[in-house]
């Protein structure tokens, strides 16, 4: 919008720098809005994400299923074996989040 308005050469050059300025900061301001939401874990006197343990959780959870899915003979019935246990590990993910990190 800036640039539309500038018609002297120095002033479209503030009005490029002025929408870099702009985005940097609204990226800024998001990522630090997101990063103080999130519960944090002290695992050993290390600080992780709850999001990070749900995902290592959920990713657990897709590799042992594929036995049982294995041993009930319903994996050939699925879909491509990448697309179907990534969506598992990503949906136990969720739902390990949503069981122990809810604040409903």
């Amino acid at each position: 919008m800036l640039r539309r308005l500038c018609t002297i050469g120095w002033l479209k050059r503030f009005a490029i720098c002025a929408d870099r300025i702009v985005a940097l900061t609204l990226t800024a301001a998001f990522a630090l809005a997101c990063a103080g939401c999130d519960p944090v874990l002290d695992i050993a006197g290390a600080d992780f994400p709850a999001w990070l343990v749900c995902l290592i959780a959920g990713a657990v959870a897709a590799a042992l299923a594929r036995p049982l899915l294995l041993k009930l003979r319903l994996e050939p019935y699925m879909g491509p074996p990448l697309l179907v246990y990534a969506s598992l590990g990503v949906l136990l993910a969720c739902i390990t989040y949503l069981m122990f990190f809810n604040r409903i």
